[in-house]
């Protein structure tokens, strides 16, 4: 297996993650885009040895339109940080980085901001979930989220694939 070329690591800069997600806009976004997009992200993670999901899916009730994983030794966790990541992009309709970026990765800021309590642990802000919008359609259509490597990685594959392939 040929070696995994390094993800770039993704900005910290609030006003340009809040940019770059709202340029994740496509013309169309259908099963086919989801399954292309799914698999353009395996292609680009098997070189690694970690074990990740790829996870797409809509935002109306969850529909799972590609869910895969790249090598055995995935866990029952690495699908509940999918669900988990997936539920915050719903909820705020920004990347799970940017969430990360605004709190510095502080949870307990994050689940006081938003009165949480108890229900904080159905959220991540954890880098790897991010919005897929259409344009001429109202909010989040879509959900594409990775988990397995670390958060920056998890992320920046994404917008790195999704740049390269789609132009967005």
């Amino acid at each position: 297996m040929e070696a995994a070329r390094p993800i770039e690591a993704p900005t910290r800069d609030l006003e340009s993650i809040a940019r770059i997600d709202k340029s994740l806009t496509f013309d169309h976004f259908t099963t086919n885009d989801a399954w292309e997009l799914g698999s353009a992200l395996r292609s680009r993670l098997l070189a690694f040895p970690t074990p990740v999901v790829i996870d797409v899916a809509l935002a109306n009730q969850n529909q799972i339109l590609f869910h895969t994983c790249t090598h055995s030794g995935v866990m029952p966790d690495n699908d509940i940080w999918v669900a988990r990541k997936r539920k915050t992009v719903l909820r705020w309709g920004c990347s799970t980085w940017y969430m990360h970026c605004k709190f510095g990765g502080d949870e307990i800021a994050f689940r006081e901001k938003y009165g949480l309590g108890n229900s904080a642990g159905e959220y991540a802000i954890h880098g790897g979930g991010v919005p897929i919008k259409v344009r001429g359609v109202e909010g989040v259509v879509a959900v594409v989220v990775v988990s397995g490597l670390k958060q920056d990685e998890d992320h920046g594959v994404i917008m790195e694939v999704i740049k390269s392939k789609y132009n967005v």
